[in-house]
């Protein structure tokens, strides 16, 4: 390793923007973070203004180097939410309020593209059942085409955050593959039989980088300098390499709005409903996003009128050996490995003593529960269980939620300590692409520590296997009650 400074390390995260100033070894020298509005103006409908996101990339440098000497940053990286799009004009600014992941608006136009794609195409461009949901790019410009055409024709680009800030930032429109895996085949490149079945998708895609090239140079805030600024990819491999995977054996499990889990391996097997990336490096990561955890505790607080910090401290004061209540969190679908955006949230086994305490341990338990169900997911799709998860994400700061999840899950959780490992992830790839490592493998086991592990408590394993079994009947017995709409008619 070379002697290049620090790193500033971008998440543009769903619900708020984090930033990270790192030693060339990993070491947290300061933090930023700031929360930015999410509108649901209808039912299946998510938005964001992307200039919050440009925003908090310019404030966020200012108050890392508040006090401080710009000329110590060498270079900086981001990662972003993925399948969070935004559709912009020719001058690179919004022609619309970017469209969420968590958006469902699609839904229809989702389901057509994807009885547009053979099982046979699907194995042969992704080597797996790829899912294609409401979240996906194409989708989404399947449904700006025919409810705003207006729009779609002023379209220039479709961008993921990260994107449309590298984009005002540089004044390059570029991604990554790994980032755009729902156009990508195995060759990292776009798959033009898919892009033609959706006219005028491919011209309106960036170019594609690795995501460890440096594509240009950015301003550091106010200051007048400018330091190299990598391509960057999307929120789950930021993660994955700030939680420390880099070889085949490695899993991880992230908290955020969502819950993100991955295992690396080293061959291609793949499972429903798993998403399993093309092989960058040897290294074949087989992934799933919920579509609820932290957001979870977001609905729950404000439904009790206590902050979101305060969920797990009221959890903390109900008993984990009473008969539980079970918590499905799907309130808006189910991303992986259901990949099913009509099914709905719910509360069952409520007696007459059931409090805010009893409410509260159900939602950090119905979490766990779904990550339970993406894991399992995830075991076939690698061929293999790790000994443990590698653990991180804003959610991993309660212990109490931590260890409801190394209990369900029966797996021992190595948190981390810096909880926002998508920046530290995104700090990595800064630093590989200058040439500050020769490597990812190089760099993430000098920049990442373990700060404590949780073990499961064989104790629960009945308690977790009976409500599992139960949470997997649940979802099956209440699916139709998301199949009718507003006016009654399913």
């Amino acid at each position: 390793m070379s002697d290049a400074g620090c790193f500033i390390g971008f998440d543009l995260g769903s619900t708020s923007i984090k930033a990270g100033l790192f030693g060339p070894t990993g070491e947290v020298l300061d933090h930023w973070s700031r929360g930015y509005p999410t509108r649901r103006p209808a039912a299946g409908i998510v938005e964001q203004d992307p200039r919050d996101w440009l925003a908090g990339i310019r404030d966020g440098i200012d108050a890392l180097l508040a006090g401080r000497d710009a000329a110590m940053i060498a270079a900086v990286g981001m990662c972003s939410q993925v399948n969070t799009d935004v559709f912009v004009g020719e001058d690179g600014e919004p022609l619309a309020p970017a469209i969420v992941w968590q958006d469902v608006r699609a839904a229809a136009e989702a389901e057509r593209l994807d009885a547009m794609i053979s099982p046979a195409e699907k194995l042969a461009w992704w080597g797996s059942q790829m899912p294609i949901g409401a979240s996906h790019a194409l989708a989404k410009m399947m449904w700006m085409e025919k409810h705003h055409p207006d729009i779609w024709q002023r379209t220039r680009y479709v961008l993921s955050p990260k994107d449309y800030c590298l984009l005002h930032l540089t004044g390059r429109a570029v991604s990554d593959p790994i980032s755009a895996f729902g156009q990508v085949g195995l060759d990292l490149a776009y798959i033009a039989p898919l892009l033609e079945r959706v006219p005028g998708a491919a011209e309106r895609l960036p170019s594609l980088h690795a995501f460890d090239d440096v594509i240009g140079e950015m301003p550091l805030g106010s200051h007048s300098r400018r330091v190299p600024v990598v391509a960057g990819t999307m929120d789950a491999w930021g993660n994955l390499f700030g939680c420390g995977v880099f070889q085949p054996g490695q899993g991880m499990y992230v908290s955020g709005t969502s819950e993100i889990m991955a295992l690396a391996g080293a061959r291609r097997i793949g499972a429903p409903g798993v998403v399993t990336f093309a092989s960058v490096d040897g290294l074949v990561v087989n992934a799933g996003p919920t579509q609820s955890g932290a957001d979870s505790l977001r609905w729950w607080s404000k439904v009790a009128g206590i902050e979101p910090k305060d969920v797990p401290a009221l959890a903390a004061k109900a008993s984990r050996d009473d008969r539980p209540i079970l918590f499905l969190p799907q309130l808006e679908g189910e991303r992986a490995p259901l990949w099913d955006s009509s099914i709905r949230g719910a509360f069952i086994g409520l007696d007459s003593r059931s409090g805010g305490p009893e409410y509260a341990l159900a939602v950090l338990e119905g979490v766990a529960l779904s990550a339970r169900h993406l894991f399992g997911a995830l075991v076939d799709a690698a061929g293999f269980r790790p000994d443990w998860l590698l653990y991180g994400g804003g959610g991993s700061q309660s212990d109490l939620w931590s260890q409801i999840r190394s209990d369900c899950l029966g797996i021992p959780l190595h948190r981390f300590t810096y909880a926002d490992v998508g920046c530290l992830g995104a700090a990595i790839l800064a630093a590989v692409g200058i040439g500050a490592f020769a490597s990812i493998a190089d760099a993430v086991p000098a920049m990442t520590h373990v700060e404590r592990i949780f073990e499961p408590d064989p104790r629960r394993a009945i308690r977790y296997d009976r409500m599992f079994e139960a949470y997997r009947n649940a979802i099956d017995a209440l699916r139709p009650i998301g199949l009718i709409d507003v006016d009654g008619n399913s």
